[in-house]
């Protein structure tokens, strides 16, 4: 007989996994608290790294069913999603996404629909990176400054550099304007610069 298990993430502490486990059981999951599996991980992390995932994974048995809500919460990473179905599969474990209206995706149908996917999530990233990289490139021309905006004044900047060239050490400049030592060291490689 084959168990029901839920994988339910979320990224940060703030967040619960209660929506997800509503959102199971109004798709007609029964939720048995034992076969919950919880974990508060990022989803860059790949799916083996993460240790209640880990754990998981040695607890299932070949006909068992993997109930989660979307991809994303077995991965960001298309390839990672992707290894990890596929290596449930391998074991005889069916994976069902809610979001693919409960598709089975270790099914022909469902292998199908995640190559689509994967295939359009890597586009979509790659078109985002293609505009992130256009966008700097043309904030660049324009002379727009990138990055965060100095911590130091152009009058403290003249400053330093002054109390620098008269031998003050970096570490009481730093406390003198509230300040780390890098970013002293960072107005002296300025001044030294040619």
């Amino acid at each position: 007989m084959s168990r029901t298990f839920i994988y339910a993430r979320v990224s940060t502490a703030d967040q619960t996994t209660n929506n997800q486990l509503r959102e199971i059981e109004s798709a007609g999951f029964a939720i048995n608290e034992r076969r919950v599996v919880a974990e508060c991980i990022s989803g860059s992390v790949a799916a083996s790294e993460r240790p209640q995932f880990a754990k998981l994974l040695d607890r299932l048995e070949p006909g068992d069913i993997l109930v989660v809500t979307k991809l994303d919460r077995l991965g960001r990473n298309a390839m990672d999603v992707r290894s990890t179905i596929e290596r449930l599969a391998a074991d005889g474990i069916r994976v069902h996404c809610l979001a693919l209206g409960g598709m089975d995706l270790t099914s022909a149908a469902g292998k199908m629909t995640m190559g689509v996917l994967i295939v359009m999530a890597e586009f979509e990233r790659d078109l985002l990176i293609e505009r992130t990289q256009s966008g700097l490139a043309r904030a660049r021309a324009e002379g727009k400054r990138m990055g965060r905006p100095p911590s130091l004044s152009k009058e403290y900047q003249a400053e330093i550099r002054q109390r620098l060239s008269a031998g003050e050490s970096v570490s009481q400049l730093a406390r003198d304007y509230q300040t780390t030592r890098q970013s002293i060291m960072r107005v002296r490689e300025k001044a030294d610069a040619p």
